[in-house]
């Protein structure tokens, strides 16, 4: 196995599955390079049905260029309505054309604005607002120019067919391949990975630590004017540091507002207030980031050892497939898991082998139950590393969580085509198209 680039490192990516010399190129020359389409799994009254019982009107936008929680501002403001009345599915990349559903309570189809560079469609009425994880998958289109190596796509396909337990695998069109299933770079922050430093602060009860690592923690990738802001907020002069922070970087702005508020006064609580100042998302957000962090450090431990990741070991727990999902689609249900003991052992590897289940890891939380045998050895030994307990994510308000699995790899089928060099694949909701591409450019993430 190749070791990976420094910063995937920092979010717990230690490693590349496959041995072969990437492609190198780059992603998004254009937003057009990066197309993503939400894989529907939301269900809608007609758009004239009673606004009384279905208060949520259900769009589908087409976004170029846009942040998702950009858009929901944006959305919000032109409509004069608080954002936490606008709900989406799932937060996507800004540079890239994204087509995906969002819910806005309390609106009439002929209060939509126009906004730029996005094209908006109503689909109709809903009684409850689109959540996180509303979606079965997305679809990916994904455009590599100029690449140094395009050779070198084959020997990296037959990796991943390798690594999904493939035998005997054929040209690169519709290629099954696999990859560990860990979260992005862009979970953590691709330019100041740092997220997953506040959930952290936050599960150990380190309010202050959480606020300082958003705030504080200037990285050598931002401007300098950035990274000089971020220097005065770590001396605690928050009246100082909001004089200089750049407008832009809002978030951290609101934190130093009620910094400033509370200064000559400070205990944990209004550190945890100031925390408190970000929309609801983003505050959950930074625990999901900790456990995003944690789950990442298992599969390169679980790499290391040499443990498969498509077929379980004894001591494994496994989740089933979705009946639900879309045709096509293998969509973990990880509502319905089993442990591997030795008499089980032959059943579940011949789900697994058909596609029927799938070997997990924990996104640890307060019911979270460890796995047993050498599996159970990496996940304690992992959470002992980062210093934190599941019984820490018992926490107020939008930090708390109890956890869930996630399976560890990820299989689809691949099509590739040379002219221009394009990649198409569909994954389950949750898993990261750029964790399939860094196998094929091999290259520093931020490098777009």
């Amino acid at each position: 196995m190749r070791e990976a680039h420094d910063i995937e490192r920092q979010v717990g990516i230690d490693y590349y599955v496959s041995d072969a010399d990437g492609i190198g190129g780059r992603l998004r020359d254009s937003p057009a390079d990066f197309r993503v389409t939400e894989l529907e799994l939301f269900d809608t009254e007609p758009v004239d049905a009673d606004p009384g019982a279905y208060p949520h009107l259900v769009v589908r936008a087409t976004l170029r260029d846009w942040d998702t929680n950009d858009f929901a501002g944006a959305l919000s403001d032109r409509l004069g309505i608080s954002r936490e009345r606008v709900s989406w599915a799932g937060t996507k990349d800004k540079r890239a054309v994204t087509t995906q559903l969002f819910s806005v309570d309390g609106i009439d189809p002929d209060d939509l604005p126009d906004l730029s560079d996005a094209d908006v469609e109503v689909l109709g009425r809903a009684g409850r607002p689109i959540l996180f994880g509303d979606l079965a998958g997305n679809r990916f289109e994904i455009t590599v120019r100029t690449p140094d190596a395009p050779g070198n796509v084959a020997d990296i396909t037959d990796d991943l067919q390798t690594f999904a337990g493939v035998e005997d695998a054929g040209p690169d069109e519709g290629n099954p391949v696999a990859v560990p299933n860990y979260f992005g770079q862009q979970r953590f922050g691709s330019i100041r990975p740092v997220t997953h430093e506040v959930g952290l602060a936050i599960a150990r009860g380190d309010w202050e630590g959480a606020v300082m690592a958003y705030v504080g923690s200037p990285h050598d990738r931002e401007p300098e004017q950035t990274r000089e802001a971020r220097a005065v907020a770590e001396t605690g002069d928050w009246r100082a540091a909001l004089d200089v922070f750049p407008r832009h970087l809002g978030y951290e702005r609101s934190m130093l507002h009620r910094l400033v508020e509370s200064a000559g006064d400070e205990d944990p609580a209004d550190f945890r207030e100031a925390l408190e100042t970000v929309p609801t998302n983003l505050q959950q957000l930074f625990v999901n980031a900790a456990q995003s962090y944690v789950f990442n450090r298992i599969l390169s431990e679980r790499l290391e050892r040499g443990l498969p990741f498509t077929t379980p070991v004894v001591g494994d727990v496994v989740c089933f497939t979705d009946s639900d999902a879309p045709g096509g689609l293998a969509l973990p249900d990880t509502s319905r898991t089993q442990r591997v003991t030795e008499t089980r052992h032959q059943s579940i590897t011949r789900h697994c082998e058909r596609g029927r289940a799938f070997v997990t890891a924990p996104l640890v939380g307060t019911e979270t139950e460890l796995a047993d045998g050498e599996p159970g050895d990496i996940e304690r030994k992992v959470l002992e590393d980062v210093g934190i307990a599941p019984e820490d994510f018992d926490r107020p308000g939008e930090f708390h969580s109890e956890g869930t699995r996630r399976a560890i790899a990820v299989r689809t089928d691949l099509t590739v085509d040379r002219d221009p060099l394009t990649f198409s694949f569909d994954l389950p909701k949750g898993s990261y198209a750029t964790v399939l591409m860094r196998e094929y450019l091999k290259r520093d993430p931020d490098d777009r």
